[in-house]
């Protein structure tokens, strides 16, 4: 993965001209304060960097256009210190192309009641100089991310974080090359899309190649290339003997090796394949899914390019988070009364990032694809709160559906080698599919044990797509009605574009 340390998020606080050098000379040395205590969180990933204090109209509008122009900056943190007023922020605000966040904070988080005087307050004017530019963001319609609190309690620092980290995943998808594989699966309706809605809306581009393009880089790799991955495969899984030495497993890791010198030549960061086309490959692969996915690759089985990149974006926003991301499908339901669950799987493409603990590498007959048996690993998934995302194409818009999980212990299932995540999904199993069936969502979705909702929320925000939460508050007649007056406006606001 990227290392996220490599971003900037600017830190840019508005004043005016109006209070003299003395004051402005204190609101610099406060906000520099507060960029310099944002940058040594442990909780942000990104740095922050301080910027000059704003009070002017055409410095605003330069520092816009050259935060768009800066490949490190990826959002700005705007600030009103004191009073700034808001018209001289309309021409920067106009031309800005990064996600921004308002934090409304001010330097002292109390009072000094006995001490206070209008010294005081004309540093301290953040209460109606954040008013000011809160509305002319309104005014102006502009999306962005609102966060109230003292800068140095801990859950603003979080709230700002989760932003950072979705900013990130913004920032990627700008950039973001997919490779395709062969086609979608035939006659799937859910993993078809408008490519060209989809770079417009979140940026991101797909590239479809024949299956016999990625043989050919397969057919490229070398003896000593496969023996090093053996080697790998050995270290870092519970591996019988029998497989080790296996022709399956050394095909596997050819497949791999070749997959990954594809990817990386084309500067792709998520891919999509499919068991309906693999012609010139000798198995569906699967333990290169998985292992490229470990690397921070985004996938979707069966040309599912949308999901791709959603997993590419959910891997980039849980960098370094405890936890894990994957590619994941609901495969089956144990409706058993009281004990509702959801077994996740793939046939063979679950990352093992969400693993509990050290993965097997089997090789088993597949009864799709009409292939030679594939390796895979195999494994259950780590117990505690995790999410599931979909992110669908409507026609009119995008729209992205949320479901809060609590992944818990998976029996054993000895006759289904596969990767494997039992869960429980919020409020319950039958408010949850009712929820996600009446909003659309895909059987394939994005998992992660790293990630809330929150920040999946953040990233819609900042793609300007339809956001869906399905979790404990969940009543399926309001989610219903929210459907429709979601689509209500989703057609107004399209058609004053």
């Amino acid at each position: 993965m990227e290392n996220l340390k490599d971003k900037e998020i600017w830190f840019v606080t508005g004043s005016q001209d109006l209070y003299g050098e003395a004051v402005l000379q204190q609101v610099t040395a406060d906000s520099g304060i507060i960029s310099e205590a944002l940058d040594n969180s442990s909780l942000i990933p990104c740095r922050i960097a301080f910027k000059p204090v704003q009070t002017t109209s055409d410095a605003i509008f330069r520092m816009c256009i050259e935060a768009n122009m800066n490949a490190s900056c990826i959002g700005i943190i705007a600030w009103m210190h004191t009073f700034s007023p808001a018209k001289m922020w309309i021409k920067g605000l106009k031309v800005l192309s990064r996600p921004f966040l308002h934090l409304h904070t001010q330097f002292h988080g109390e009072i000094p009641w006995d001490t206070i005087d209008m010294g005081y307050m004309n540093l301290h004017q953040s209460a109606h100089g954040d008013r000011e530019f809160g509305f002319i963001s309104t005014r102006m319609r502009l999306d962005r991310k609102v966060v109230v609190g003292h800068w140095q309690d801990e859950e603003v620092v979080k709230n700002i974080a989760v932003w950072t980290r979705a900013a990130a995943a913004y920032d990627d998808f700008q950039n973001l090359r997919i490779a395709r594989f062969g086609d979608n699966m035939r006659d799937v309706a859910v993993t078809e899309g408008n490519k060209v809605s989809a770079q417009i809306k979140m940026g991101y581009s797909v590239f479809g190649f024949g299956t016999g393009d990625l043989a050919d880089s397969v057919a490229s790799v070398y003896d000593h290339e496969v023996d090093r991955l053996l080697d790998e495969y050995n270290s870092a899984y519970l591996v019988a003997r029998d497989v080790a030495e296996s022709v399956s497993l050394r095909d596997a890791a050819r497949i791999e090796a070749g997959m990954e010198k594809f990817l990386i030549k084309g500067n792709f960061k998520a891919f999509t394949t499919t068991f309906e086309d693999l012609h010139g490959l000798k198995q569906l692969p699967g333990l290169a899914v998985q292992r490229l996915m470990l690397k921070g690759y985004g996938f979707g089985a069966e040309g599912d390019w949308k999901t791709a990149a959603l997993v590419r974006a959910m891997k980039v926003m849980a960098s370094g988070l405890p936890g894990g991301t994957s590619f994941m499908e609901d495969y089956t339901y144990h409706l058993e009364p009281g004990r509702m669950r959801v077994l996740g799987a793939h046939m063979l493409e679950v990352c093992p990032s969400v693993a509990d603990e050290k993965p097997y590498l089997e090789i088993h007959p597949l009864s799709i694809g009409g292939k030679d048996d594939p390796a895979r690993l195999v494994f259950k998934s780590a117990q505690g709160e995790a999410i599931a995302a979909s992110l669908i194409d409507l026609g009119n818009r995008f729209r992205m559906i949320v479901n809060k999980l609590e992944v818990v212990e998976c029996p054993d299932m000895p006759n289904l080698p596969v990767a494997s995540v039992l869960w429980k999904p919020a409020p319950d199993l039958k408010t949850s599919a009712s929820a996600w069936i009446y909003a659309g969502g895909a059987h394939h979705t994005g998992f992660s044990t790293a990630l809330t909702p929150d920040y999946i929320d953040d990233f819609s925000a900042m793609l300007g797509i339809e956001y869906l939460l399905i979790d404990e508050t969940t009543d399926i007649k309001t989610f219903r009605n929210e459907l429709k007056w979601n689509e209500v406006y989703y057609h107004i606001a399209n058609g004053m574009m």
